[in-house]
């Protein structure tokens, strides 16, 4: 299983520098099983009708399988969506998520070298300017 660090995690006391993009395939599966949802109908049913195993249906639907265009296709047709609104979707769920990393900034504790005072220190992720009150706040410990 793949693990990610989060935004504002420090790791080794080391603060985190790049924040991680959402892997396509997690963004894919989370809108293919959207629209099965919402649909109202069963992994059986769709993966039978996209001649795919119910297993592998639902590992992609997981984001833990990167499903080829063919499968992608099979899927969308088997649910009545258009293989373009899939990537679309996923399109816009990575700018979403890119203008969210513009925005945040992560705030670690600094210890003092010669004292216990303990200091903050704001690091902006990105190099953009966003306005004071769209800022989001990750604290680390």
């Amino acid at each position: 299983m793949t693990t990610e660090t989060p935004v504002g995690v420090v790791e080794g006391g080391a603060e985190t520098e790049h924040v991680r993009e959402p892997l396509l395939r997690h963004l894919v599966g989370a809108i293919l099983r959207r629209a099965r949802l919402g649909q109202g109908r069963t992994l059986q049913e769709v993966a039978g009708e996209a001649r795919m195993s119910t297993a592998y249906l639902s590992e992609v639907e997981r984001g833990r399988k990167e499903a080829s265009s063919e499968m992608l296709a099979a899927v969308c047709a088997a649910l009545g969506i258009r293989l373009v609104d899939l990537v679309a979707q996923a399109h816009d769920a990575l700018a979403a998520s890119a203008e969210h990393q513009q925005r945040v900034r992560v705030l670690t504790s600094v210890r003092g070298r010669t004292s216990s005072t303990r200091h903050v220190r704001s690091t902006a992720v990105r190099s953009t300017v966003a306005s004071p009150t769209s800022d989001v706040v990750a604290l680390a410990a």
